[in-house]
């Protein structure tokens, strides 16, 4: 006798995590979980067991990329570069203006 397929169900990484809060943190019966949800201990579990393998990554700090650290300080010396030459410029043109006013020159 063939038994009827029972439609998997897949919970999202949230819903886990708020099934598993429910009783890690809020003291809620595994079983009554379990039935509420309608899966089977073994998975509960599994998902807590995950979740304490898996939970350092979410106190970890993410790696930085080396590439951005790098490419960060050529850009704002560059630009530092710019602003100074940009003053000078700006310095140059005032005197310049100043000297042609003084000389009686438009």
């Amino acid at each position: 006798m063939e038994q009827p397929e029972i439609a998997r169900r897949h919970f999202t990484a949230e819903q886990k995590i708020a099934i598993l809060r429910q009783h890690l943190l809020e003291g809620v019966p595994i079983s009554n979980l379990c039935d509420q949800h309608q899966i089977n201990p073994t998975l509960f579990y599994r998902w807590q067991k995950e979740l304490f393998e898996n939970g350092a990554a979410a106190f970890a700090k993410p790696p930085r990329s080396p590439s951005v650290g790098q490419a960060e300080s050529p850009i704002q010396r560059l630009e530092h570069k710019l602003r100074q030459r940009d003053e000078a410029l700006a310095e140059l043109m005032q005197e310049h203006v100043a000297l042609k006013k003084s000389l009686g020159e438009s």
